[in-house]
């Protein structure tokens, strides 16, 4: 699966150990660094959902569109298809086995506590 980023500085923490570490200290940033190359060995996104620890999902709500793969608890790898156009089922729902793009827009917590 190719990927992009949201952001230089995302992409940097993504693509840089040392980063990673800076920014989520060294177990985040091992399980980051496993979870990307799970996603870039992956044909597509239907692939993701093969993996036991992954919980690759489609978020719900204000983040209806965006899907999480999870890195440590609570963190998770946030991103969107970027395949252009974004591959739909006709019921509506994104088709997993043509998404073959996504763009990572955040690593964080989806679900904030108040």
């Amino acid at each position: 699966m190719y990927i992009y980023f949201r952001t230089r500085q995302l992409e940097k923490v993504c693509n840089k150990e040392v980063e990673a570490i800076k920014k989520h200290g060294p177990i985040l940033a091992k399980k980051l660094q496993r979870r990307l190359s799970e996603l870039k060995a992956a044909e597509t996104l239907a692939d993701m959902s093969t993996l036991p620890n992954a919980r690759c999902h489609e978020l719900i709500g204000d983040r209806a569109g965006q899907l999480s793969v999870d890195v440590e608890h609570p963190q998770r790898l946030i991103f969107i298809p970027a395949n252009e156009p974004i591959p739909m089922k006709e019921d509506g729902g994104l088709d997993w086995d043509n998404i073959t793009e996504i763009e990572i827009i955040e690593i964080g917590d989806p679900h904030p506590r108040k």
